[in-house]
Formats: C-alpha cells, sequence, structure tokens
C-alpha cells in the first residue's frame, strides 16, 4: 500500500507543474485521496459488502468531490488533477498512467446490466469536462481535449476535440 501512495505522489508531483513537493500532494490533492479510497472500496465491492462500499464511496464524494464507483477497475499511477466533478461509472476500467482533470465523466449509455462504460487505455490523458459515453477504448497514449464528447472509440495515441469529439491530429 505504502509504495502504491509513493508511486501515485510521484506520478503527480511530475504530471503537476504546480506541485510545490511530495508532502503537498500527499496531503492536498484530493483527486489522489480519491483513487486511494477506490482501493480500498474496490476491495470491499468484490468481496461482496457492494452496499457497504458503495455507502462509504459517497462519503469520499462529499469529502473530495469525485465519484469513483466502487465496481469500478482502476491502474496504477491514475492521477485527478483538481478532481472536483470527476464522475467514474461501475463497469469503467482504466489502465496504468492515466491522467484527467476536473469534470471528466466516464458514463454510461444503458440501463442493462452489461459493460456500459469506457475503457480507458494506458498514458491517456482526458481534459477537463470530457466527457466518455458508453462501451468505448480511449486507445493507448491518446488525449481526449477539455470539454469534448466523446462516443466512439479513439485510436492509440489520436488526440480527439470537440462534440462530438473528432480527430484532429
Amino acid at each position: 500500500m505504502f509504495r502504491r501512495i509513493r508511486e501515485d505522489v510521484r506520478a503527480m508531483a511530475t504530471r503537476d507543474p504546480a506541485a510545490t513537493g511530495y508532502l503537498e500532494v500527499l496531503l492536498c490533492y484530493p483527486g489522489l485521496h480519491a483513487v486511494w479510497a477506490h482501493l480500498l472500496l474496490h476491495r470491499l465491492w468484490n468481496a461482496g459488502f457492494q452496499l457497504t462500499a458503495r455507502l462509504l464511496s459517497n462519503v469520499v464524494r462529499l469529502l473530495t468531490g469525485v465519484e469513483l464507483h466502487p465496481g469500478a477497475e482502476i491502474g496504477r499511477r491514475v492521477t485527478i488533477d483538481h478532481g472536483m466533478g470527476v464522475v467514474i461509472g461501475e463497469t469503467a476500467e482504466i489502465g496504468d498512467d492515466v491522467h484527467m482533470y476536473h469534470g471528466v465523466t466516464l458514463g454510461g449509455d444503458t440501463n442493462e446490466p452489461v459493460k456500459r462504460h469506457p475503457t480507458v487505455e494506458e498514458g491517456a490523458q482526458l481534459g477537463a469536462n470530457a466527457t466518455l459515453l458508453g462501451d468505448i477504448t480511449i486507445g493507448e497514449n491518446a488525449a481526449v481535449g477539455a470539454g469534448s464528447v466523446v462516443t466512439s472509440d479513439v485510436e492509440p495515441g489520436a488526440t480527439v476535440v470537440g462534440v462530438p469529439a473528432e480527430r484532429v491530429d
């Protein structure tokens, strides 16, 4: 657990030019606090304590402004800069080294009990207020621009922007 926290603190300190040091990141970054709480709540969820995990995830949301469903799969060194307003749904999958900004939504597009939230592969960046909807895949090292609405797959390494999102590189 402590190794994971060290990894996350280093990742955020590297990605955020405003970070003045590791102690500041450790104590003052609610996006990381939400991810760390999610580690524990995800274990509860998988152990069959779904109601407890959901109740505690609501407490985390009140404290951090970040709503991470305890059923979501979140990789290592995932960083959420500023955090406020981030919503990640139950069947979302996030790979390692993903960086996202405030207001990002990984939302579902159906009420059916199926995979209904996005998969974000390793190294992707999600801009502020980006909305990703449905069972789509954001490829490895792809970038989604701020305010974009993405409803279809994004190729690895691509950059998409706009409403609806279109490739620009």
